[in-house]
């Protein structure tokens, strides 16, 4: 084969993403983990100057196409100075917060809904994006066409629906990602607290865990078209698995950790608290994300709890496989993506604190591998959020903080994975 290199920059970025890449896992375990290398061609730069924020949906539809939902509101004036008039720099401008790409890595389609956080597509093209709630939008217009019922209210008093058309002053940004993350609260005076303390009683016994709607945010949203059924987690109480009718919207069932029934589940905050290294609260503690197997096992993720539960898709409680368990700040056990084999032998994890892609045996939940750390280069990851994977077996991989990018790896032994090999090879 014949391999031309048009830049040394371009093949120094190869060289350096296949050693950060193979290098992550020990030689024990090298044998059994999948490998993987990451893809500097994808995706292709952004059309309209556009600088895309903090990515909170990723999702791969029928065609292998990609999906990305991102915060635009991320983005700060710094980034946004193309949009005064006139332009004051040449980059950049805010995006729409959904962008659809190609497999080749070209933005073929978006549209401008409300941020949220978790999304998926359907096999006829409609994207469900998680807000305060579950809204289906036409991918065409970027209208939405339905939504799953939720509480008219909110724990905390937040907003309910979608907000009103705000105006956007031109050029000016918010202030960031990460302010919230690194500037402390201060505690509440102990009255305020008693207040509050008895505003979560009233609210918990209003709406008690059974409730058969939306009640929290969302977290996660997946589509099983073959049993027209949607998978939503919300994270009212920790986290709840709902389970709705694709077609109607319609309350199914639902469960909590282990499998509980919904009714269950504790209003109790102390029986959802976790200390790293410490026992399994008998409920979820928090961020729970979630993925169907295709052999009908449901994974659901709680990454405050450092675990991963197995059930049936009634809710069956099967196995609990527990991660990185000293991991505080957030947890290890973000999104639940499979490998592409027919038998999905293998989980993919996506850790935001540890910043690595774990994966695991999925038939006992041993660790196998792991790929990536902390690191502004590509192939690494600052604040890994979403994990998605087409049919060819590439894993498609989303950051929040101040990584707000999507990227691509592709397996080794693929045609591609074996020209980035022999690209990183080369001698000069």
């Amino acid at each position: 084969m014949n391999i031309s290199v048009g830049s040394r920059g371009m093949l120094t970025l190869v060289v350096g993403a296949v050693m950060a890449v193979t290098l992550a896992t020990d030689d024990l375990t090298a044998q059994e983990a999948p490998g993987f290398l990451f893809d500097p061609t994808w995706p292709k730069p952004l059309p309209n100057n556009w600088k895309i924020g903090g990515i909170t949906g990723l999702a791969v539809d029928a065609d292998d196409n990609v999906w990305v939902l991102n915060r635009p509101n991320d983005l700060t004036a710094l980034e946004l100075r193309v949009e005064p008039s006139p332009p004051i720099a040449l980059c950049c401008a805010r995006p729409p917060s959904m962008i659809h790409f190609d497999r080749n890595g070209n933005v073929i389609g978006s549209f401008d809904a409300p941020q949220g956080h978790g999304m998926d597509v359907d096999n006829e093209g409609f994207v469900y994006i998680g807000q305060d709630t579950v809204r289906k939008y036409d991918p065409n217009t970027g209208q939405v066409v339905a939504e799953i019922a939720r509480t008219p209210e909110r724990e905390g008093g937040a907003r309910v629906g979608l907000p009103p058309p705000t105006a956007r002053e031109p050029g000016q940004g918010g202030r960031g990602p990460v302010i919230n993350f690194i500037t402390p609260r201060p505690a509440p005076e102990p009255a305020v607290l008693a207040q509050r303390q008895m505003a979560v009683a009233a609210f918990r016994e209003q709406y008690p865990p059974e409730t058969p709607m939306v009640v929290g945010g969302i977290e996660e949203i997946r589509i099983i078209d073959e049993d027209n059924e949607i998978y939503v987690a919300d994270n009212y109480l920790g986290g709840r698995i709902l389970v709705f009718d694709l077609e109607t919207l319609e309350f199914k069932r639902g469960w909590g950790a282990y499998g509980k029934p919904l009714a269950e589940i504790s209003v109790d905050d102390a029986d959802h608290d976790y200390t790293p290294n410490g026992p399994m609260p008998p409920d979820f503690v928090g961020h729970l994300t979630v993925n169907v197997s295709h052999d009908g096992l449901v994974y659901a993720a709680d990454r405050n709890g450092n675990r991963i539960h197995v059930t049936t898709k009634e809710g069956e409680f099967l196995q609990e496989f527990v991660l990185a368990p000293q991991t505080g700040a957030g947890g290890s056990t973000g999104g639940v993506a499979f490998s592409h084999d027919p038998e999905q032998r293998f989980l993919y994890i996506s850790d935001l604190t540890n910043n690595r892609i774990w994966f695991l045996n999925r038939e006992d939940g041993t660790l196998v591998g792991e790929m990536g750390t902390m690191a502004d280069n590509g192939g690494q990851f600052f604040g890994l959020h979403m994990i998605a994977v087409d049919s060819d077996g590439n894993i498609y991989t989303g950051e929040v903080f101040t990584g707000q990018r999507v990227q691509r790896f592709v397996p080794e032994d693929s045609e591609r994975g074996e020209l980035l090999t022999q690209l990183a090879e080369m001698q000069f």
